[in-house]
């Protein structure tokens, strides 16, 4: 028996994944694919961490986008942890749709990418993104030298920034999905735990504030969130540095950095959590928070073993 949605659509079901080289854009382009924020966006490579999937309605087709984390050399665990992740995110869709920085074209993280992709059996598609800054010749040059490498079924050219060409792409996702039901109510936008995206929400803040001082290696976590009878939130968070130069950096002079950042992140979790918001930061020396494999559970990662 098949399901139709409210127009007598025969419903389709099924998951995308989101591959690409760290900053290609894919955070930016799957919140446009959802039609809101359920990504973290940063200008520091490498900032999804979690399998982060939102969700997308195409008529009658929901399309389940794993925004998996940047692809690229692992040095550290939690490197090894988020290339593992999203390679896993690409074996287990139902189409794979590998997104490149048309700028920097197929270089040699692209290439590395292509390799690793050669191994998945899901249908590829090709999105060539930042097509607002490329001039057409060299995007077409780019096209055919990428579809050579690679067994592409479609190629699409898209701005996530502008949302130029996204809808084209929705669509051709949703025409990829499987006759099935929705594995989703129709008004939620992601299956990401609001105190998970409460804490990617501060992390990014942290990011546009500190992204040259603080490196890569910081955390936050949501360690409480009570719903107040006025139909307020409390919420708790921590944010984890690895020495104590680095909290000195995140509190700022006076406390003004973190309060700052505390601002803005409440603002956004109260537009995501649609209800108003008072939030408590506090931030602690966790010298080998990334060695620790209750982090990674926490980032829905798999803790890989070995140093």
């Amino acid at each position: 028996m098949t399901e139709e949605n409210a127009a007598g659509q025969e419903t389709r079901c099924g998951f995308a994944a989101l591959v690409g080289a760290p900053n290609a854009g894919k955070s930016t382009l799957l919140n446009q694919l959802v039609g809101a924020k359920v990504s973290i966006v940063s200008r520091k490579a490498q900032t999804t961490r979690a399998l982060v999937r939102g969700i997308a309605i195409d008529g009658p087709a929901q399309i389940i986008l794993v925004d998996t984390p940047g692809i690229f050399k692992p040095k550290r665990r939690l490197d090894r942890a988020m290339v593992a992740s999203a390679l896993s995110g690409a074996t287990d869709a139902d189409v794979v749709a590998l997104l490149v920085d048309a700028r920097r074209g197929l270089d040699e993280e692209v290439e590395s990418i292509l390799t690793q992709l050669a191994e998945v059996k899901a249908p590829k598609i090709l999105v060539l993104n930042k097509i607002d800054v490329i001039a057409r010749e060299k995007l077409l040059a780019l096209a055919a030298k990428m579809n050579e490498r690679g067994k592409f079924e479609e190629t699409f050219m898209v701005s996530a920034l502008t949302g130029d060409g996204v809808g084209d792409l929705r669509h051709a996702l949703g025409k990829r999905m499987k006759p099935g039901p929705w594995l989703y109510p129709e008004d939620q936008l992601s299956d990401a735990p609001l105190r998970l995206l409460a804490a990617e929400i501060t992390r990014e803040q942290i990011y546009e504030r500190l992204h040259d001082e603080l490196p890569y290696q910081s955390t936050v976590e949501t360690d409480s969130w009570t719903n107040q009878k006025d139909g307020s939130a409390r919420i708790e968070q921590t944010i984890y540095v690895t020495r104590e130069g680095q909290k000195r950096i995140v509190i700022g002079e006076g406390g003004k950095t973190i309060k700052a950042i505390g601002q803005a992140a409440r603002r956004e979790i109260a537009e995501a959590a649609e209800q108003p918001v008072h939030l408590f930061l506090f931030v602690k020396v966790r010298e080998n928070w990334a060695d620790d494999p209750e982090r990674y559970r926490e980032m829905r990662l798999e803790f890989p073993k070995g140093g």
